[in-house]
């Protein structure tokens, strides 16, 4: 008598639902091995839109595939038999316009065409005093030297790809403000928003939405105390407005460990965390990234 005959004699007492539950996980269980076999890797939600992620296939191949657009590395993984690329499409490209991949692997080089879809984002008029809209010469040069260094940040790559593309949500709050929404202010208008904000009391632990490493920490005119933390191929996270950083650069996080508190500090009106989410060193939609519960 088989095994699996023998294992199954004494199923005929119970239910047929649980009888095929069994049977199904013996057969993975007898199934053979393969060498070929990857880890499951946690996707995030895709969309080819401005401010979105395009997933795409480069087919089957035994070392990946090297990916870049516009100059920048792509991350590359393989969340099933065959490769795929996770490109961060800008948030001003324009929909219909497409971005040119270009692929390099065993077989040579080519090129590959992702589309751009459409999506709206909405828009918010804002009142304010001149003094919250106008920087002071010295303000703007500080700015103009911070951007140049966050830049270079952001064009961070290590070649260890992450464990996951889904984060948890980096501190409990009401979503203040989307990704992507363009704000007037006194009929004038400003960047599309680059990240999402979650609004809490100051002094709420912010934890690590993924396991990694921070790459750079800092008092900014903007963002104020800053955290940016490194999950491999440029996939990286940014929170902002800390009241209090803890965790210094260099520091290697497990996903979940706390990295600060929650604050108001840099030009803010109240507490809340910016969180923001880099692919390829652009700014993609975090709400992609974090379980469906939390994106509105």
């Amino acid at each position: 008598m088989t095994l699996r005959r023998r294992m199954t004699r004494g199923l005929g007492t119970i239910g047929s639902m649980q009888r095929r539950s069994f049977l199904l996980a013996l057969a993975a269980l007898a199934a053979p091995a393969s060498g070929n076999a990857t880890p499951a890797v946690a996707l995030p939600r895709i969309a080819a839109v401005p401010g979105g992620v395009a997933r795409v296939d480069l087919g089957p191949a035994d070392t990946p595939p090297q990916v870049t657009v516009d100059g920048r590395r792509v991350l590359v993984m393989r969340p099933a038999r065959d490769w795929s690329a996770l490109v961060g499409i800008p948030l001003a490209a324009r929909p219909g316009s497409t971005l040119a991949l270009q692929v390099a692997d065993a077989a040579g080089s080519r090129e590959i065409a992702v589309r751009v879809q459409p999506k709206r984002y909405a828009t918010q008029q804002l009142k304010v005093a001149p003094k919250h809209v106008q920087l002071s010469p010295e303000d703007l040069a500080r700015h103009e030297r911070e951007r140049e260094h966050l830049l270079q940040v952001l064009q961070h790559w290590s070649d260890a790809p992450p464990s996951t593309l889904r984060l948890r949500t980096p501190v409990p709050g009401r979503r203040s403000s989307s990704f992507g929404l363009r704000r007037v202010f006194n009929g004038e208008a400003r960047n599309p928003h680059s990240g999402m904000d979650i609004a809490a009391p100051v002094g709420t632990p912010v934890a690590a939405a993924a396991a990694g490493a921070v790459i750079d920490t800092g008092e900014y005119f903007f963002n104020g105390n800053t955290v940016i933390v490194d999950h491999g191929q440029g996939f990286l996270t940014l929170y902002c407005h800390l009241d209090a950083i803890g965790a210094a650069s260099g520091a290697r996080l497990a996903a979940g460990e706390p990295i600060g508190t929650v604050g108001a500090t840099g030009r803010v009106t109240g507490p809340h965390l910016h969180f923001s989410v880099y692919l390829n060193a652009t700014a993609v939609d975090p709400a992609l990234f974090l379980p469906a519960a939390t994106t509105g």
